[in-house]
């Protein structure tokens, strides 16, 4: 299994997108962490599972939830999580980050 490491970036639009969905709703924001955790399980698991959004990235797609994991892989074969993008945003607009 691969190590996982989040952007500050990413941890940030992670945190925003929780507090957002818990003063809606604080069942939906607890799947949303939920489906972020089963979506991060597997890119560790298997990194190259999910398909190229523009190398060297790739995207994983969350299900019920307008957003996108987006990782690449190091290396070393350790995974760094550079956005937790929603759908609306500019394509793209994390690419200073990396």
């Amino acid at each position: 299994m691969a190590n996982l490491e989040f952007l500050p970036g990413a941890r940030r639009e992670l945190r925003e997108a929780f507090d957002w969905y818990r003063q809606r709703n604080p069942a939906a924001a607890r799947r949303f962490v939920t489906e972020v955790d089963r979506v991060t399980a597997a890119i560790a698991a298997q990194p190259d599972r999910y398909g190229w959004y523009d190398p060297p990235f790739r995207e994983a797609i969350l299900n019920r939830y307008p957003f996108s994991v987006i990782y690449r892989v190091d290396d070393a074969g350790d995974v760094l999580v550079v956005a937790v993008a929603h759908a609306s945003r500019e394509p793209g607009y994390w690419l200073d980050r990396t």
